[in-house]
C-alpha cells in the first residue's frame, strides 16, 4: 500500500528561532524552499494562523511552473508551524498538511518534518528528494553566523 506521507528530520546548527525565521520571511522561505533547478514566486504569505499563503515553483530549464497555496493552522513562534497546501493544477487534486516541529538542543535546533497527503501521481520517493534538497538549502542558510562589520 502506497503511503502518500514523507518524514524528515534534520539537527541544525543554528538557533530554532533563526530557522523559524527562515519560515516566516517570505523572501527567505522563496530562496530555500525550492528543490535544486527550481526558482520560488511568493505571490502571498499571510504569516500569521488562519493566514493564506499563494507561491509558484518555475523550473528554471523549461519555465514550466506549478502554483500552490493554502492555509496556515497552527504556529507556535519557535516551535510549531502547520499548514494546508494545495495545487492549482487539477491533475494534482487533493489538499496536503505540512507540519514542522523545532525543538531547541545543545548544538542547535532539531527539526522534523511531516507532509501528509501527497497526491498519488506525485511519486513520495521524489517527493522525498526534493524536500531533502530544500533542508540541505536551508540548512545553508540558516547556519552561517555572518557579522555585519
Amino acid at each position: 500500500m502506497k503511503s502518500n506521507s514523507v518524514s524528515l528530520h534534520r539537527v541544525i546548527k543554528a538557533s530554532p528561532e533563526k530557522v523559524f525565521r527562515a519560515f516566516a520571511d517570505p523572501i527567505a522561505h522563496s530562496t530555500w524552499l525550492p528543490p535544486y533547478g527550481f526558482i520560488c514566486t511568493v505571490e502571498q504569505m499571510d504569516f500569521k494562523v488562519g493566514g493564506k499563503f499563494k507561491m509558484s515553483f518555475i523550473n528554471f530549464s523549461t519555465g514550466n511552473k506549478h502554483s500552490f497555496g493554502g492555509t496556515y493552522l497552527e504556529i507556535v513562534p519557535n516551535e510549531l508551524i502547520k499548514y494546508t497546501d494545495k495545487f492549482d493544477d487539477p491533475n494534482l487534486p487533493g489538499e496536503m498538511t505540512t507540519t514542522v516541529w523545532l525543538n531547541k538542543v545543545l548544538c542547535g535546533a532539531e527539526l522534523k518534518v511531516l507532509q501528509e497527503g501527497i497526491p498519488e501521481v506525485i511519486p513520495t520517493e521524489m517527493c522525498y528528494l526534493g524536500w531533502q534538497e530544500s533542508l540541505d538549502k536551508l540548512i545553508k542558510l540558516v547556519e552561517p553566523e555572518i557579522p555585519d562589520a
